[in-house]
C-alpha cells in the first residue's frame, strides 16, 4: 500500500483468530496495522492461547439472537468463499448432522445453511428427539492461524510480541516502531479482557472445553449430539485427516490441563455417537464385534483444553474514547466475548 494512501495507523491487541481477522479487515479498509500480542500462531499450545485449541466447525448456536445470527451468516459466507479459493487448504466442506435430546426450536438459525433439512424421526440417533442436517465446513486452526498471519505480513503488517499490562501502554506507543502512537486501538484479547488494565471486564468468564485429537482420515462428515444437560458430543474432521472429538463446556473452570476422566468420557460418548471411528480394517474383520474405546485409543494424537472467552451479555463490540498521556483522544474498540 502506497504511503500516501494510508488512512492512519491502528493497533490490534491480540493475535488469536479474532485479532488476526480484525487486523486483516482493517488493512483492507486502507489502514496501516500492527498487532501487539503475548501469544502468536506457531507457539507451543498452552491454556493462554485459546484459538489454537479450537475444533473447529461452523455451526451457529445463535438461537434467537438475531444480531449473532447475522454475524454467523456473514462469517460463513466469507469462509465458504475462502474454502474454494486461496485458503482452501485450511478448510474442509462436509455434511453435518445435529441431534438434540429435546425438540429443537424452529427456526434455529441453521436453516440458511446449504442443503438444510429437518431429519425424519426414522433418521434420529438413539435418544434424540429432533435433528437437522446441512452442509458446512470445518477449520483446521493449526493451519488457519498461520495462514491469517502470513496474509497480514504480506500486506505490510507488523507483529510485536509483548505482554501488555494496560492498554495505555499501546495507546502511548510503548510497543510500536519508533514509539509511533496509533490513531485507534482494537482490543481482541478474549479471556484476557478480564484482567487487562484499562479494560478489566468482570463480565468475561471462561467456559472450559476439553477435546481429544485423533488420526482418522476415513471420517469425512460431522456429527453432534446436544444433551438436555448442556453437554455436547461432537465429531469434527479436518482436511489433514485429523479429527477432533469433544467435548465439554464448564463455566468458570480455569483448570489448565486435560482431565483423565473427561478424556474417557469424550472417547466413550464419541464412539457411541460415531461407531465409524473404529478403523475400517477392524470393522471389516469383525463385523459383529462390540468395539470399545480401547480400539480407538491408538489413534490419539493429543488431549487438550482451552478457555472459551464467554461474556455475560454476549459479544462486546463498542467504542470508547481514552486520552493518552498528552491528552490526545484515541478511539478504543472493544471486540471480544461470545
Amino acid at each position: 500500500m502506497a504511503e500516501e494512501n494510508i488512512k492512519g495507523t491502528v493497533a490490534v491487541i491480540g493475535a488469536g483468530v479474532i485479532g488476526l481477522s480484525t487486523a486483516l479487515k482493517i488493512q483492507e479498509a486502507g489502514f496501516k496495522v500492527f498487532i501487539v500480542a503475548d501469544h502468536v500462531p506457531g507457539d507451543p499450545k498452552s491454556i493462554h492461547y485459546t484459538s489454537a485449541w479450537a475444533g473447529a466447525h461452523h455451526v451457529s448456536s445463535a438461537g434467537e439472537d438475531l444480531e449473532q445470527r447475522e454475524m454467523d451468516r456473514e462469517t460463513f459466507k466469507i469462509m465458504w468463499d475462502m474454502s474454494a479459493n486461496e485458503a482452501k487448504h485450511c478448510f474442509m466442506r462436509i455434511s453435518q448432522e445435529e441431534y438434540y435430546e429435546e425438540e429443537a426450536i424452529r427456526p434455529d438459525g441453521l436453516e440458511v445453511m446449504p442443503d438444510y433439512r429437518v431429519l425424519d424421526k426414522s433418521e434420529l440417533w438413539a435418544g434424540s428427539k429432533s435433528g437437522v442436517s446441512f452442509t458446512t465446513l470445518t477449520i483446521d486452526t493449526a493451519v488457519y492461524l498461520p495462514y491469517l498471519l502470513s496474509v497480514f505480513y504480506s500486506r505490510g503488517g507488523k507483529l510485536i510480541r509483548a505482554r501488555i499490562q494496560h492498554i495505555s501502554q499501546v495507546i502511548d506507543g510503548a510497543f510500536s516502531h519508533k514509539e509511533e502512537k496509533p490513531d485507534a486501538v482494537v482490543v481482541c484479547t478474549g479471556i484476557g479482557a478480564r484482567s487487562l488494565g484499562g479494560v478489566e471486564d468482570s463480565d468475561v468468564y471462561p467456559v472450559r472445553g476439553q477435546t481429544v485429537l485423533i488420526r482418522a482420515p476415513w471420517i469425512k462428515f460431522g456429527r453432534t449430539l446436544s444433551r438436555k444437560d448442556g453437554v455436547w458430543t461432537y465429531i469434527i474432521p479436518r482436511r489433514s485427516g485429523d479429527v477432533i472429538l469433544g467435548g465439554s463446556k464448564v463455566s468458570n473452570d480455569w483448570y489448565p490441563h486435560p482431565r483423565a476422566d473427561m478424556t474417557q468420557s469424550i472417547l466413550e460418548r464419541s464412539l457411541s455417537l460415531c461407531p465409524e471411528l473404529v478403523p475400517p480394517h477392524l470393522r471389516e474383520a469383525q463385523p459383529s464385534h462390540k468395539f470399545t474405546v480401547d480400539d480407538i485409543k491408538p489413534l490419539i494424537i493429543e488431549e487438550g483444553c482451552g478457555l472459551r472467552p464467554a461474556r455475560k451479555g454476549g459479544v462486546r463490540l463498542e467504542t470508547t474514547i481514552v486520552a493518552d498521556s498528552e491528552g490526545r483522544e484515541v478511539p478504543v474498540i472493544m471486540n471480544y466475548g461470545n
